[in-house]
Parts: C-alpha cells; sequence; structure tokens
C-alpha cells in the first residue's frame, strides 16, 4: 500500500512518487493475517526454531518484531517454550515485552530467571517499564534485584515503587529533561545533544528552580522555534497541569484526556519535580480501567485469560457465594405463593419472563451508571436528572414490552385477566430495574466500595424479588387464590 505525501496541501508530483516508501500494514508484515490475526505458519516457525533449539532461525524470525508483537508470541508458547525463547535470544531479547503479557506469564518468566539477569534487564528498560515488571513481585525477590542494581537507578526506583499502587508515581518515568530558567536556548539544545542519560523521547523540557521545584515548561516546538540567545524563561509556559505522584492513574487519564496533553510532570507533596507522565503510559492505563471494569462487572475480578483453574474458580467464587443467598432470598419469595402457583400453573412458566426482562434492563441501567461513575460524567449536579431519565426510560420500555406480553399472553393462555396481571407486574419490575439500576451503583460508590464488582449481584437480587413478589402477588391479588 502507497502512500502519498502533501506538503502544504498540494499533493507530490506523480514524477516523485518513487521516491515515497511502501508503508506496511500488519497484513504485510508477514506474521498478521488481513483480519489482524498471528499467522499459524509464522508461530509454526518459531516453535520449530525452538524445538531445534535454532537461535539463528529464531532470531531472523523475531528479531524485528515490536515489543506488543513479541508479547503476543509469548502469550501463544508454553512455559518451556518460553522459557527457551529467552535463552536462545540471549542479549537480543527485548525485555520491554514482559510489560505486554499477562501477570501470570510475567511472573513466571521472571522466577525462572536467576536475579542477576532480572537485574540486567531492569536497567535496560525505562523507568516505568522496570516499576511496572517489579512491582508485582513479592518484596524479598523485588528487593535481591535492586540491590544487584547501581546506587543511583536503585534509588529511582524505590522511591517510585513506594508510591500507591495504581498512582501516577508508579506509572511515571523518571527520566527527564530539566533545565534552570536563565538557560539561553542554546545551552538547552547543547545540553540535550550532548546528555547520554537523558530520555530517548520527549516532547517538553521542564523548568525548575535550584531545589527542583517546578517552575514550568517549554515545547520542543518552540524551542527550535526561538533564538539560540533567548532565556528559557522568556518562552516558558506555567505547568498547569502538573500531576501529584500519589494520585490516582484514572484521574491522570482524565486530567490527559481534558486537556488533551501529550505529556505531564509528576510532583511531590512539595511540588518538587519528580518525574513525566506521557500519553503511551496513559493510553495503557484507559485500556486497563476499562478492562478491569468489564472484568468487574462480569464478577470476575483481577482474572486474566493466562491464570490457571483454581485461580480463576477462587476469583470468581466470592460473588458466586454472594449471588447464592440472593437466589435463596429470591427462592423464598416465590415459596410463599406455593399454593397460588399449584393452582394456575401458568403462572410458573411466566415468572422467569418477568425476572429476565428486569434483570436485562437493569443491566442496562447499570451499565451506563458504573460507566460514568468511572469517568465521573454523574455527579451531584446532574445525578437527580440522570435518575429522572433513567426512571422515565423504564416506564417508556415498560409499557410497551407490558403491551406485547400482555397480548402474547392473552392469545397463548386465553385468559385476558392473566395478559394484564403480568403486564402491570412487568412495568413494576422496569421501574424497579431501573430505580435498582442507577441508585445501587451510586450508593455503593458512596459508601467506598467498588461498584463495578458490587453492583451487579445486589441488583440482580432487586429485580428477581420485585418481580417475582409483584407478579405472583397482583396474581394472587386478582384471582383470589391466595391461602
Amino acid at each position: 500500500m502507497l502512500v502519498r505525501f502533501v506538503s502544504q496541501g498540494v499533493p507530490l508530483a506523480e514524477g516523485d512518487m518513487n521516491e515515497i516508501p511502501e508503508v506496511e500494514t500488519p497484513a504485510a508484515s508477514g506474521i498478521y493475517d488481513d483480519e489482524g490475526n498471528m499467522l499459524q505458519s509464522f508461530m509454526d516457525r518459531v516453535r520449530e526454531a525452538l524445538a531445534r533449539d535454532d537461535a539463528f532461525e529464531l532470531r531472523e524470525a523475531i528479531g524485528g518484531l515490536h515489543e506488543t508483537e513479541l508479547g503476543e508470541v509469548l502469550g501463544y508458547l508454553t512455559t518451556e517454550q518460553r522459557q527457551a525463547l529467552v535463552r536462545l535470544m540471549g542479549e537480543d531479547f527485548d525485555y520491554t515485552a514482559l510489560t505486554e503479557v499477562d501477570e501470570a506469564i510475567r511472573l513466571e518468566m521472571i522466577h525462572a530467571m536467576p536475579p542477576e539477569q532480572v537485574a540486567v534487564a531492569v536497567s535496560e528498560l525505562a523507568s516505568d517499564d522496570a516499576v511496572y515488571i517489579l512491582e508485582d513481585l513479592d518484596a524479598q525477590d523485588r528487593d535481591e534485584i535492586l540491590r544487584r542494581l547501581p546506587f543511583r537507578e536503585r534509588l529511582r526506583l524505590r522511591r517510585a515503587l513506594e508510591y500507591p499502587e495504581e498512582s501516577a508515581g508508579r506509572r511515571m518515568q523518571t527520566e527527564f529533561v530539566a533545565v534552570p530558567p536563565f538557560w539561553t536556548v542554546g545551552q538547552t539544545i547543547d545540553y540535550v545533544r550532548e546528555d547520554d542519560d537523558l530520555p530517548e523521547t520527549f516532547s517538553e523540557v521542564f523548568v525548575v528552580d535550584p531545589s527542583f521545584k517546578l517552575r514550568g515548561a517549554v515545547a520542543l516546538h518552540e524551542i527550535l522555534r526561538a533564538k539560540r540567545p533567548e532565556k528559557i524563561e522568556s518562552i516558558m509556559h506555567p505547568t498547569r497541569h502538573a500531576i501529584p505522584a500519589v494520585m490516582d492513574q484514572e484521574e491522570a487519564a482524565q486530567i490527559f484526556e481534558q486537556y488533551d496533553l501529550l505529556s505531564a510532570a509528576v510532583v511531590d507533596e512539595n511540588e518538587t519535580l519528580v518525574g513525566v507522565l506521557t500519553i503511551d503510559d496513559i493510553v495503557d492505563v484507559i485500556q486497563e480501567e476499562a478492562e478491569e471494569d468489564f472484568r468487574r462487572l462480569g464478577g470476575v475480578g483481577d482474572e486474566e485469560i493466562s491464570d490457571t483453574v483454581l485461580t480463576a474458580a477462587r476469583s470468581r467464587f466470592a460473588w458466586l457465594f454472594v449471588n447464592l443467598f440472593t437466589a435463596f432470598l429470591a427462592a423464598s419469595v416465590i415459596g410463599l405463593f406455593d399454593g397460588t402457583i399449584q393452582q394456575m400453573v401458568a403462572l410458573a412458566a411466566l415468572m422467569p419472563i418477568v425476572a429476565s426482562m428486569g434483570g436485562n434492563a437493569a443491566a442496562q441501567t447499570m451499565t451506563v451508571t458504573v460507566r460514568a461513575i468511572a469517568t465521573r460524567d454523574i455527579n451531584i449536579h446532574n445525578s437527580g436528572r440522570i435518575l429522572r431519565r433513567e426512571v422515565l426510560v423504564g416506564l417508556l420500555n415498560g409499557t410497551v414490552i407490558a403491551f406485547l406480553i400482555g397480548l402474547v399472553v392473552t392469545l397463548w393462555f386465553g385468559e385476558t385477566s392473566l395478559g394484564i396481571v403480568i403486564a402491570v407486574a412487568m412495568i413494576i419490575n422496569m421501574l424497579a430495574a431501573a430505580l435498582a439500576g442507577i441508585l445501587i451503583p451510586l450508593l455503593l460508590n458512596r459508601a467506598g466500595a467498588d461498584p463495578a464488582i458490587a453492583s451487579a449481584v445486589f441488583v440482580t437480587a432487586v429485580t428477581d424479588v420485585v418481580g417475582f413478589f409483584g407478579f405472583l402477588g397482583l396474581a394472587s391479588w386478582w384471582f383470589g387464590l391466595a391461602r
């Protein structure tokens, strides 16, 4: 696939097209098919190289892969194959790929390496990637690796690891470019060119005072456009969105989203510059938080696809156990009307319809609410309006569904009164579903619980109890069949 370059809105001449490089799509790279799936033939080549201990062939196959592609390859291999891959690649193995695999795979690979090898690998990584790998290890293993690092690097990593989990301090890079305000543009450019300890990529130069307190920042394009004799302080701008190191990573991501940032300074409690957050880290945060919310809505917590059977079963059991009690609660409501059900068997066939429709409606409202809480789109100022909207949505959908199901039940059983009863019960349960779907997540959030993981069980309990009680209670009253 050829890409035609445009300069100031004017396409290049046809004769210049020979100078334009061919841009490879994922399918053209030789390892993916047209749908973006890794080719089986490529994976067979990798596995065959590993089986033959052919380091040359393995390097030919995966030597040029991006870290994300290498991480995908590692995910498709067995434990023994992954260990063989690291051994055969030797110094050519890109340890950044460990940040692209599931935690279970990452820990398994690290535990299989001697501490000296892990220390060398960590020392070659950017500080944020190093922290990402080290934070999942237990304290003893982590200390064993850290003590093998140079003092300055060990100090930086220890400091980052002291910040709370899922905080900006854990995500930040401790490598950044900082200069005093009295430097000239020429001094700054020379410094960036000559200092080998600076980060490989950056978009801002931060301005600090002698105590390293953040004064401001200068974008690279501003430096490139300024004259060499100009003072940095004359072109810098105040850093309006400095992020506290203890801030939750999700809040930091919201700041990036709100202000369209590419990078942001990270400061400690004394406003001292300690690191920088970049957009690539924030993209990972956004993806992780979205996946986490999705999994928790399903009651599977932090489960990953590579987890063992025992780990997966344990992570799911807790909420299944809670759901067992709510199921008994719903069953006890049905037990109150066993005489009614015995005298009108049609009620038993229709009960699941009322409960399932209420459960589905509640799941819709709950999903919208939990996501709004996570993105802070719902707050004290608009919660009343959103509550009214959801109630009206529940009433409207409930009315339409009630009419349809009432008509079907009337034609099915030849009982107009039964159609009316189930229609009224449906409206009641849809309203209850709307209220439960928004109020339960809000109340759980106010109480400090995670609404994503705790809401589903309680919302389902409400719709089951209200649905069964409403339908069977109305039927008992309407037909006079109560015991």
